[in-house]
């Protein structure tokens, strides 16, 4: 399904990736959650301003541009998967690195966000269900 108009313009606008990008930060906080007692699990997390700039074309602030097809990007520290590390402040005996007080928190955030996020959508809806209906 396309979230593009008729006339070509993006539909949700920043808000369609917006919503996919805290649906993954939510999968991964809880997995960590999941995950706070597993020796050696090391807690990631989602550079969700760096991933959202991605999904929409943008390159990160301080990134060189690739004007020629043979340059080189920039070098960005994120995991093999696209998700950054967290670095404990109190690192555990058993090489976790999960802080289980911080992903909690992190966590609530991150679903008021994301229904901030899906409140908007939803209402994009909604005016244009009103506008195709009428009432």
């Amino acid at each position: 399904m396309s979230e593009s108009n008729p006339i070509g313009g993006n539909l949700f606008g920043v808000h369609g990736a917006a919503l996919s990008l805290r649906q993954q930060r939510l999968q991964v906080l809880a997995s960590n959650i999941a995950n706070a007692d597993t020796p050696h699990y090391k807690a990631r997390d989602v550079d969700f301003h760096a991933a959202l700039r991605r999904a929409m074309g943008e390159s990160p602030p301080g990134t060189p541009a690739q004007t020629q097809a043979g340059h080189q990007g920039g070098v960005t520290e994120v995991g093999p998967d696209g998700l950054v590390y967290r670095l404990p402040l109190q690192p555990s005996l058993d090489g976790n690195t999960v802080d289980a007080e911080y992903e909690k928190a992190a966590f609530a955030r991150a679903a008021l966000e994301y229904r901030a996020s899906l409140s908007f959508v939803d209402g994009r809806v909604r005016k244009l269900m009103t506008a195709i209906t009428g009432s």
